[in-house]
């Protein structure tokens, strides 16, 4: 096993609150110190109060039970606050890791990555503060309550003994019946909720074409793959749970019995025979609240597990340099890029120079893999090989967050988010209105803002779904152009636009091409190609022809003559 996987940041979150458990941990001695004195109460009570007839002893010892009482549950009280802190920390401590770590999942796997893991994370944290927690603290104290009944008598002793082994053996027949059930349960229900998500992603189609029963028949079976696995382990949980606690009340009877018998002899004195039976009962509290609480400990290992395997498998980065694009001159060295989830190469070996302020589109037949070349330039999919310079730095160098706002780039499949127009022109920056309608009128889209109701401040759901194509494609070149970015990548810009938005476009790359802005275009239309500088030919995954616009299309005359192959 590497060092790289001996290392787990969720174990090492947890231990950053070692001090925090020790003071929880004092707490619980103090706590179960204190579950001693119901039994010293009954003890008082029978062997000295009764036989003497003094009230004053009565007075004192019941003034003295409810002092300690009450210190009892403050004790108690604090023990959790202190939990419910500790949860806190760790959800605060972890939350934003997972946040950026489900990102990075969802560009090497996708469709991997959904809000399960933070769900985990939720579960983690209610069983940090749940009554469950407490059997940890509280399990050490069977030691002592037993060596505490074996003092009042031998017979005490040996039966708490056979009754705690009893339970045991109901614990591990509990875990077995259960946690398999559960882990199943657990992707089912992940599984489930994905294919739902995705079925509402595409509601549109879904209920125009009649599709909707044949898509609820196969979430049908997953949801109730899920569901029956989990009713499965609770009606195995139900009974182990239900057996313990009837051997535990059965347990606490007995007791009495055993020292009724014994009192009878002379053996023990009836307060003895009654404090026996409240200790037995603490000494198996632990236990059963340990088989009581099954499901959640399950629930929390299987939480762990996930999340450290999220974290265990993007860790945490490093600080990279922090450096700002001033050129954007872009070099390419035999740059190889793999798509995830795949094992052949879509981009094999592509070199070549993008000078600094040039304007270049990107061209080749379908599937030649124009968009994969972009994505591993942004460093979006990890390069399999070579590298991509700007100004002379890897970009794997960068820092994201810094060199992010300094790119701009519109995907082809364009994705607004829940905010407002200028919320999403602005990149959810702190706003800057006057840059907002600065990249609106770039982009060409600012007369359009304003016709809508509200104008720039008009809100935008659900991706966007209220926007036709081309408004989306238009608020997204805005988006992209926002802040004078020094690199600027269009894939398909303008795949959804009309004749206005169309012209919007290039008045828009003519406008970048003036502050000396390094563009790259996808296109299939060559009525972009007046306004670039060069065109980079790709076909299957290699450089084909990479130069001037026009010496590149004279040598590939295909290029005009069927724009719907390119």
């Amino acid at each position: 096993m590497s060092s790289e996987h001996k290392f787990s940041e969720l174990k090492s979150t947890l231990k950053k609150n070692k001090k925090t458990f020790l003071i929880v941990g004092l707490f619980s001695f103090l706590t179960n110190i204190l579950m001693l004195v119901p039994p010293i109460y009954m003890l008082q009570i029978y062997d000295r109060v009764i036989k003497s007839n003094n009230e004053n002893t009565l007075f004192v010892l019941t003034f003295m039970i409810i002092i300690l009482f009450i210190t009892m549950a403050l004790l108690e009280i604090v023990r959790s606050q202190i939990l419910i802190k500790i949860g806190s920390s760790i959800d605060n401590a972890i939350s934003n890791r997972i946040f950026d770590s489900l990102f990075q999942l969802e560009l090497t796997d996708p469709k991997s990555a959904n809000s399960s893991y933070l769900d985990y994370l939720t579960r983690i944290r209610q069983f940090m503060t749940g009554k469950s927690i407490f059997a940890v603290f509280d399990a050490p104290w069977i030691t002592i309550y037993v060596i505490i009944l074996f003092l009042f008598h031998t017979a005490f002793g040996v039966f708490a003994i056979i009754v705690i082994l009893i339970l045991l053996g109901v614990t591990v027949m509990n875990e077995i019946a259960t946690s398999q059930n559960l882990n199943e349960a657990s992707k089912n229900n992940i599984a489930s909720n994905i294919y739902i998500d995705s079925s509402l992603k595409n509601a549109a189609v879904i209920n125009s074409m009649g599709m909707r029963e044949n898509i609820r028949k196969i979430w049908h079976k997953k949801y109730y793959g899920f569901l029956n696995l989990q009713n499965d382990a609770s009606y195995s949980a139900s009974i182990w749970i239900n057996i313990s606690k009837s051997i535990r009340l059965m347990a606490q009877s007995l007791t009495l019995g055993i020292g009724a018998y014994l009192a009878i002899g002379y053996e023990v004195t009836p307060g003895t025979m009654i404090a026996a039976s409240i200790i037995m009962s603490r000494a198996l509290s632990p236990i059963d609240l340990i088989i009581s609480g099954w499901k959640g400990f399950i629930a929390y290992r299987t939480s762990y597990k996930r999340i450290d395997e999220l974290l265990n498998k993007f860790p945490e980065k490093k600080k990279t340099i922090s450096l700002k694009i001033t050129d954007a001159n872009l070099v390419l060295e035999n740059i190889v890029v793999t798509p995830p989830n795949t094992k052949n190469e879509t981009i094999k070996g592509i070199s070549l120079e993008i000078e600094s302020g040039n304007v270049v589109a990107v061209m080749g037949k379908s599937g030649a893999g124009k968009s994969t070349l972009i994505k591993g330039i942004l460093n979006i999919w990890p390069l399999s090989g070579g590298k991509v310079k700007i100004d002379g730095v890897d970009v794997s160098m960068f820092d994201k967050v810094e060199i992010g706002p300094q790119i701009g780039y519109l995907p082809q499949d364009i994705e607004l988010f829940e905010g407002t127009i200028s919320e999403n022109i602005s990149r959810f920056q702190k706003l800057d209105s006057q840059k907002v309608v600065l990249a609106a009128k770039k982009a060409g889209v600012h007369d359009l803002i304003l016709k809508f109701p509200k104008g720039y401040e008009t809100k935008i759901t659900n991706s966007g779904d209220s926007l036709s194509g081309g408004q989306k494609q238009r608020i997204g070149l805005a988006r992209a152009i926002y802040d004078n970015p020094n690199l600027v990548i269009l894939d398909e810009p303008n795949s959804n636009l009309d004749k206005e938005g169309e012209q919007a476009l290039l008045n828009s790359i003519k406008s970048l091409k003036e502050n000396n802005t390094t563009v790259i275009i996808i296109t299939h239309k060559d009525n972009i190609l007046d306004i670039t500088d060069k065109v980079l030919l790709i076909e299957n995954g290699l450089l084909k022809d990479y130069g001037n616009t026009q010496e590149v299309l004279n040598k590939n005359q295909f290029f005009k003559v069927d724009n719907e192959n390119v």
